[in-house]
């Protein structure tokens, strides 16, 4: 409480002084600003947002679709036919001969326990082949029941 020594009427101010509260919040915001970076422990990494699987991919289920499947063992599939890494790209090439741009499309199916390293190295080679778009699929759970969904990048 302070008193006003102002023409007033004299009497007692009953405000409350909040501007030492204001100081010292500041200053405490500074020190966990400070504090926080030094408490973070291992490799600082961008992780990825919580989103939504994307509605599925009508297009996964065509005849004429492609899609490359990688195994838990490494090995390669062209959709049921199995491929060496070193056709893949000439398949691939005679598979959209003709095709619109908007239907180049490529699937890639990953087993769970599939190398990523080998996942990546089959994204890379697809992308020799001058496809832009890669649908990743996976199984989307709708009320109990799972489909496959894919989404493209």
């Amino acid at each position: 409480m302070s008193m006003s020594t102002g023409s007033g009427s004299g009497g007692l101010n009953s405000d409350i002084n909040v501007t030492p509260m204001v100081d010292i919040m500041l200053v405490l915001l500074i020190i966990f600003m400070v504090i926080t970076p030094f408490l973070q422990q291992g490799v600082s990494v961008a992780l990825p947002r919580d989103m939504k699987n994307p509605d599925e991919d009508k297009a996964i289920i065509k005849e004429s679709s492609v899609v490359v499947a990688v195994t838990a063992d490494g090995k390669l599939f062209l959709g049921k036919k199995p491929i060496e890494k070193t056709d893949l790209k000439a398949e691939i090439d005679k598979k959209m001969e003709g095709k619109a741009a908007d239907e180049r499309i490529v699937y890639i199916r990953s087993d769970i326990g599939a190398d990523y390293g080998k996942v990546v190295d089959t994204i890379n080679t697809i992308r020799e082949s001058g496809i832009d778009q890669i649908g990743l699929v996976a199984d989307k759970k709708k009320g109990g029941a799972e489909a496959p969904a894919a989404a493209a990048s």
